[in-house]
Formats: structure tokens, sequence, C-alpha cells
């Protein structure tokens, strides 16, 4: 266990910011989850733009880095253009 103050302050600091991101990037996964598991081209539209919101959220507020963030934009594009690929 830490002696100094300081060191006792990081570590309630750490502990409130390590449940913070936790529940960031669980609405993250929840959120590519839900359009990966939609069926339809246009149901996976509309799920897309919620977790382009919420992957836009975390980057900025950095529990995400940014280019991590785009790349799960990109992969989740991707999945929903071959969604409309193979219901023409």
């Amino acid at each position: 266990m830490a002696h100094h103050k300081s060191a006792l302050k990081r570590i309630r600091q750490n502990r409130r910011r390590r449940l913070y991101n936790r529940s960031n990037k669980k609405l993250a996964k929840e959120a590519i989850k839900a359009v990966k598991s939609s069926k339809s081209y246009d149901e996976a539209v509309e799920k897309l733009s919620k977790a382009y919101k919420i992957l836009d959220k975390i980057s900025a507020k950095r529990v995400l880095h940014k280019n991590n963030a785009a790349n799960r934009k990109s992969q989740l594009a991707r999945f929903v253009n071959s969604l409309r690929t193979t219901e023409k």
C-alpha cells in the first residue's frame, strides 16, 4: 500500500478513471455488436450512426485513441456496405 498522500490520491483517481473508461468501452462494444448482428442493410445503417456517435465521443474524451476509433468505424462501414451488396 502507498504511503505518500499523492500516491493515495493517484490510486483514487485511477480507480475512478478505470470505471469511467470501462463503462465507455462497454458502450462502444455493445454498439458495434448491434451493428454486426443486424440482418438488413437499413437496420444496420441506423445502428451505424449510433455507433459512430459513441465512438466519436469516447475518442474525443481519449478513452480510445482517435485512430483506433477511425479504424473501428471503417470496419463497420465495410460491413454495412457488404450487407448492401448481398441484398441486391
